[in-house]
């Protein structure tokens, strides 16, 4: 099976709701990649759908009763708050967001603004430190409002998982020969999850490299990869047979699923580094207009890692 009829078997098993137009584009940046001094550079403009979260929230959004209210977490400029609060009240939900500080950026403050007039109810926490009560007045809020449903931070759940599967499988469609590199950033792990997950399924020689903006004790190797194999082991129950390209056509193991973790957080989630503004500015100067706490940390480690045939996985959609 090719991947677009894997797609549309996946799809059609799990119904999800529909939040984008997909597929998103696919765009060659040949003055970006000699700026960047790689051989050749491909945007996956996940911003122009609003944002790769929204991937995600079309199969944890899909089926839920009327009267529900999805809670959910993350920092006050968190695209995920952001995209489930949208993307919840275009389907006649309720959201309510548990959020703590972070640092004070353009971006950040964008994403903030847009939020709170997004969601029902917004209960922000003075410190990382008081985000679990934060997230109790949240979740008792919104009981009052209807029927609570827990979202986890960044929509890290297996069926998130899924919708970055399809975006990474609409790639395999664009493109005339597997990439050298697919660069993404890493926070909560479900979108490289996706993306290692179906790079594997393809067989490709691809490295997916994520790029680390979040601390370590969330954004990391061993909890990406076990989103992947979760959301894998989630669809052989449903028929949909994940196997190795390989002849021998066996389950994906440990081992097929692969995904190399790179260090960009620098100063800490959400404060920009001095390599990323650098990219930020670089990639300005091309018309790419990167967000200082996931794309331009990513796009830094692009910029100096001498790669080759490259895809940018652009995730960042501006309110």
């Amino acid at each position: 099976m090719d991947a677009a009829g894997f797609a549309h078997k996946i799809r059609a098993t799990l119904a999800p709701c529909c939040l984008g137009a997909w597929p998103t584009p696919l765009e060659a940046a040949p003055g970006l990649a000699r700026a960047a001094r790689v051989d050749a550079l491909w945007l996956k403009r996940e911003d122009r759908a609003g944002g790769n979260k929204v991937r995600g929230l079309e199969f944890l959004l899909a089926g839920a009763a009327a009267g529900t209210v999805f809670v959910t977490v993350g920092g006050t400029g968190s695209t995920h708050c952001l995209a489930t609060a949208r993307q919840a009240r275009a389907l006649g939900y309720r959201a309510a967001l548990a959020q703590f500080p972070q640092p004070e950026t353009d971006a950040g403050g964008a994403v903030a603004e847009a939020t709170a007039a997004a969601a029902d109810l917004v209960v922000r926490a003075g410190s990382r430190s008081g985000l679990p009560l934060a997230l109790w007045r949240a979740w008792l809020g919104a009981r009052r409002l209807g029927a609570p449903r827990w979202i986890p931070g960044g929509g890290a759940h297996p069926r998130a998982v899924v919708g970055h599967l399809l975006a990474a499988l609409e790639l395999a469609t664009q493109v005339d020969s597997p990439p050298d590199a697919i660069v993404v950033p890493l926070g909560t792990g479900g979108t490289a999850a996706g993306i290692a997950l179906a790079v594997a399924w393809l067989g490709w020689p691809t490295r997916v490299i994520g790029v680390r903006v979040a601390p370590r004790l969330i954004a990391n190797r061993w909890r990406a990869l076990r989103l992947a194999r979760q959301a894998a082991r989630l669809l052989e129950r449903l028929g949909l047979q994940i196997r190795n390209p390989r002849p021998s056509g066996s389950p994906l193991g440990q081992s097929a699923i692969r995904l190399q973790v790179m260090d960009g957080l620098g100063a800490g989630y959400g404060h920009p580094s001095p390599a990323g503004e650098r990219a930020r500015a670089l990639a300005a100067d091309h018309g790419l207009v990167l967000d200082p706490t996931y794309g331009a940390k990513a796009f830094a480690f692009l910029a100096a890692g001498n790669m080759k045939r490259v895809v940018f996985w652009h995730t960042f959609a501006w309110p």
